[in-house]
């Protein structure tokens, strides 16, 4: 069949569209690494590794070195027989608190007294043998731990201050506060602890463990 020339340039203008066309339709598709690459179920969030891991210091600065007061005592030392409960100053009962919480008043009672009659004679070396070391000391304007009785008997006048001193000696046994952190003389300028020497604890050693202003 023969077209007309009316026919003909109609259809030969429309020809490069229908090409075009066809030629979009049939385009090969974008290379597969320009997608995404897909989630798996069982992967997790990016971890970042150069976020640093922050752990909580055990020695943080707000902490009190010493208790200065009955709501803050030092930390518990493995004290003898020491039950959850805490006990109250003032009544005048220091001796029975002191074996329902800590254990064996008696030996709390000796150390009291040794400590005081040193410090009343000036007896350094006697003083010094009733301190465990290393011995936390916040006197004489400085926070510092004291590692042995030499150091101590050096640095006495620093650690063993007037207000020190004075604390132990006005106190008396009847009314100190004991809880189980262990004895407390004056307003914290002192504390006494008791440690176990076997698994059993049925041996223990009554020691001043802190010193303070």
């Amino acid at each position: 069949m023969r077209l007309s020339r009316s026919l003909k340039l109609p259809l030969l203008l429309a020809s490069p569209f229908w090409l075009v066309a066809c030629s979009q339709a049939d385009a090969p598709a974008a290379p597969a690494e320009a997608a995404p690459a897909p989630m798996s179920a069982a992967a997790g969030p990016t971890e970042t590794p150069d976020d640093p891991i922050v752990a909580p210091s055990p020695n943080a600065s707000s902490a009190p070195f010493v208790p200065a007061d009955a709501d803050q005592a030092p930390p518990a030392e493995s004290g003898p027989n020491a039950p959850a409960d805490t006990a109250a100053a003032g009544d005048g009962d220091a001796r029975g608190r002191i074996e329902r919480v800590l254990g064996d008043a008696d030996q709390y009672e000796t150390v009291f007294k040794a400590l005081q009659q040193g410090i009343a004679g000036d007896d350094r070396a006697a003083v010094a043998a009733l301190m465990r070391y290393p011995l936390r000391v916040d006197t004489g304007g400085s926070k510092r731990e004291v590692p042995d009785a030499a150091t101590f008997q050096r640095d006495y006048e620093r650690i063993v201050t007037a207000p020190v001193a004075r604390a132990i000696s006005a106190q008396s046994f009847d009314t100190v506060f004991a809880n189980q952190q262990g004895v407390m003389i004056g307003n914290g300028q002192a504390w006494l602890n008791g440690t176990c020497l076997d698994k059993a604890c049925s041996r223990t050693e009554v020691k001043v463990v802190a010193l303070q202003e």
